[in-house]
Formats: C-alpha cells, sequence, structure tokens
C-alpha cells in the first residue's frame, strides 16, 4: 500500500508543465500492435500502465527502446508475435481490452483475463466489447477464467449503434475497423479530447476516419499502415484542470501550460460555480479568486448549484472528485451528480474525518455543504485516481498533517506528481516504504 503524508496549510505557488493524458496514451500503445512500420513517439509518461504495456510488448516479442527521462519511445512490432496458450493479457488493466482487435488483425486470436479491471468506479462491464468483436465476425468463448477471442478470415466491417457512448468501446470499434476491409460506422460514438487523440495517431499510422469528435466515427479500412516517425502526445487536461484546482483551494498561484484551450469552457465556467476565475494567456493558464472560495448561488429559486458529470462534451465525471474537494472548501452549498459511474461517490464518508459536513442522496449525486472548520485527518482512498488527488487537495489546505492512505493509484495517470507538487511549495512525501 502507498500512503500519503500532507503537511497542509500552505498556499501553493509556481509552473506546472502538465505530463500526457493516459486515457489517450494506453489506446495509442495499443493501436501500434496493428502496424509492423516503426513507430515513434514523444512525451510518453512514466505511469505504471504505460510500464505493463510495454512489458506485454517485450513479451510477444516486439522491439521496444523507451527513455523515461526524455518520454521517448521506439516501437517496432516486426517480429511480434501471439500464442494464445502462453500469453494472456493481465486483468488489472482496463486498457488491456484493447489489444484485442490488434491482435485479432495481426494473429486472428486473442486471450484476456476473465476480469478486466481499472479503478472501483462501479461495474465496468466488457459485454459491449464483445458485442462489437461479435458485429465484427469474432468468436467469442469462455474459457478457464479468460475469454478467447477468434475471428474468421478476416474481420467483417459493419455498422453498430452503441448503448452508451463508452470510450474505450469505441476505441476498440476504430481498432477492430482499422483492420476490416470496407467501411465501418458508429452511432453514439464516444467524443471526449482523448478519443480524439487516439484518432488522430490512428489517421497518422494511415487510416482513415471520419467523424473524429462526432457521436458518428467512420472507419475505412484495408489501408496499408505507414512509419510513424514521431507522435507526440498533447497535455492532459484532466492534469491541467487537477492542478489549477490544487492553486485555488491552497490561496496560490499556479500557471499551468495549456495548448488546448479550446477544451476548457464548460470546466471554467465549473470553477466560476465556485468563485474561481481561470485565465488562460500566451499558453499558460491560472485561477484567481478573491477572498474565501464561495459556491455562486442560481438565478433559479430553490435550486442547488449542479456540477452534472456525464460523456463528453458534458463536465467530464473523472473531474467530479477534484470539484467536490472544492465543494467542501467553500462558502455554500452545492450539488455534484455522477452520471456515468454507480460506485464513484462511495468515498464521501472520508471527507468527514475531515470535518466536513457531505451527504450522499444516492448513488449517483451528493451535496456538499462547504465553509466548516476542517481539521486534519488520516483518510482513506478508494482505487480511483482523482479521489485520492481530490483527498490530498482537501488535506493540503488544511495546516496541520494529514495521511492519505492507499494513495497509489496517483502513479497509474500522473508521472512526478509529487515532485511537481514540492515545486510548488508543497509539503507532501510518501511513507518510507514507498519511496
Amino acid at each position: 500500500m502507498s500512503h500519503l503524508i500532507v503537511h497542509g496549510g500552505r498556499p501553493l505557488r509556481g509552473r506546472i508543465e502538465p505530463s500526457a493524458n493516459k486515457n489517450a496514451v494506453l489506446p495509442v500503445l495499443c493501436a501500434t500492435l496493428l502496424s509492423d512500420q516503426p513507430i515513434r513517439l514523444s512525451n510518453v509518461p512514466d505511469i505504471t500502465d504505460v510500464r505493463k504495456i510495454l512489458a506485454i510488448f517485450l513479451e510477444l516479442g516486439s522491439t521496444v527502446q523507451v527513455d523515461y527521462a526524455a518520454g521517448t519511445l521506439f516501437l517496432h512490432h516486426a517480429a511480434t508475435r501471439f500464442d494464445p496458450a502462453v500469453h494472456r493479457l493481465p486483468e488489472e488493466m482496463r486498457s488491456s481490452i484493447m489489444l484485442v482487435p490488434p491482435l485479432l488483425a495481426r494473429f486472428g486470436v486473442a486471450r484476456l483475463e476473465d476480469d478486466v479491471k481499472g479503478c472501483t468506479l462501479g461495474v465496468r462491464e466488457i459485454d459491449p466489447h464483445v458485442e462489437v468483436f461479435r458485429r465484427f465476425g469474432c468468436t467469442v468463448e469462455r474459457g478457464d477464467g479468460s475469454l478467447v477471442i477468434r475471428r474468421g478470415e478476416s474481420l467483417h466491417a459493419n455498422d453498430h449503434w452503441l448503448d452508451y457512448a463508452s470510450v474505450t468501446t469505441t476505441e476498440n470499434f476504430v481498432l477492430a475497423g482499422a483492420g476490416a476491409a470496407g467501411s465501418s460506422t458508429l452511432t453514439n460514438a464516444a467524443s471526449e479530447p482523448h478519443v480524439q487523440e487516439f484518432c488522430r495517431f490512428m489517421q497518422r499510422l494511415g487510416v482513415l476516419i471520419d467523424g473524429a469528435g462526432t457521436s458518428r466515427v467512420t472507419v475505412h479500412g484495408g489501408t496499408t499502415y505507414r512509419e510513424v516517425e514521431e507522435f507526440r502526445f498533447e497535455e492532459d487536461f484532466h492534469e491541467i484542470t487537477t492542478f489549477l484546482a490544487l492553486g485555488a483551494i491552497t490561496g496560490g498561484d499556479v500557471q499551468v501550460r495549456n495548448s488546448a484551450v479550446a477544451q476548457f469552457p464548460l470546466i471554467d465556467r465549473t470553477f466560476a460555480k465556485f468563485g474561481v476565475e481561470v485565465a488562460h494567456e500566451d499558453g499558460w493558464s491560472t485561477t484567481r479568486h478573491s477572498g474565501p472560495l464561495a459556491v455562486q448561488q442560481p438565478f433559479t429559486a430553490n435550486t442547488l448549484t449542479k456540477v452534472e458529470a456525464a460523456p463528453w462534451p458534458y463536465f467530464p465525471a473523472d473531474l467530479l472528485p477534484i470539484f467536490i474537494a472544492l465543494g467542501v472548501r467553500s462558502q455554500g452549498s452545492a450539488l455534484f451528480w455522477n452520471k456515468v459511474y454507480d460506485g464513484a461517490l462511495g468515498w464521501a464518508g472520508e471527507l468527514s474525518k475531515f470535518g466536513a459536513h457531505v451527504f450522499q442522496s444516492d448513488p449517483h449525486r451528493l451535496i456538499t455543504f462547504g465553509g466548516r472548520p476542517l481539521v486534519p485527518a488520516t483518510v482513506e482512498s478508494p482505487y480511483i485516481i482523482r479521489v485520492a488527488i481530490a483527498l490530498l487537495m482537501v488535506a493540503s489546505s488544511i495546516e496541520g498533517r494529514s495521511v492519505i492512505c492507499n494513495a497509489g493509484p496517483i502513479r497509474r495517470a500522473h508521472p512526478g506528481f509529487i515532485e511537481n507538487l514540492r515545486s510548488l511549495g508543497a509539503e507532501v512525501e510518501w511513507t518510507a516504504e514507498d519511496v
């Protein structure tokens, strides 16, 4: 277990260069397996999930040359081999399921552990993925603790309509469509910034895609893959938002490099609901507010200020914990509504250990009654990346020593996160056994 010790009450100040988005990097790494051409990637983050996928590539015989310090990665899958009797995709990573279409396209078979996991956000079903594989003409059989997926002579182009706009299912459809002769169209496709970035990589690889960033995406398969001389990952809007929120909650002044300002209008308006103004100038973003944080009251009488999280272009569900932390520290009450996951708010009771007043009205909705005096505490984080960060945010805003237990998930998405915090003046450290 990895625990963080936080000595809070210090305003954070300085500049941060954010890392790439894990949710873009992992599907792109999976997509590289489609091709036997050399591929070079830059701004690759040193996070645990990247290391796990690269370990899979090495096990399959791929050439992997990585410099984590420089953020560069060279991949060549010309010598890659897959044997379902020997090789299995690990269950501890949700992104493992996106290795299935490239394996099907190249080797005709993939073997996936039966219980693919990610953060503990609730039920993370694989049925939508199984349906996609079957739509492309594959058979899916349940074996001894695993799923074995096989294609026939080729993948079949098709049209499909998703039950809901799932990010990884959309990416799996695009991956499978790239390996199928003909055109395949997906309706109710996810459109998050990381899905768009993934589609841009696929286009660099040589795949023709229409409608990327919309709810209807068409993939024209059967193309010859090209060498990718360099593809640079963009800055992670999650990490940009996180450091902006850390500056606001500690009463500091944190500037974050941000070349994707077009993704921020709704995030900016959500900050404004807590009295925080976001300024974007010359490629940098920062937050500004005067006096204590305060929930801005709606014009409609007898209603609460709301933050509603749902698939893009709604407010991102992954960022909801960050703003719950702001809600706890803001004068006034606010309603937070997670329309995506059924297990994403169960950590709310940990906030009460700080002295916060939080009420979970049902599995999807939570109300903060902010502005109460808070005290340092030892709290337990579930296995959810930005919940661990939200608890750290609250601890950072309180003078005294707090401990965030089980904070290890932060390492899954944010390289050098604690080092970045220290550069801003935070006093925070992993417990001795985690260093």
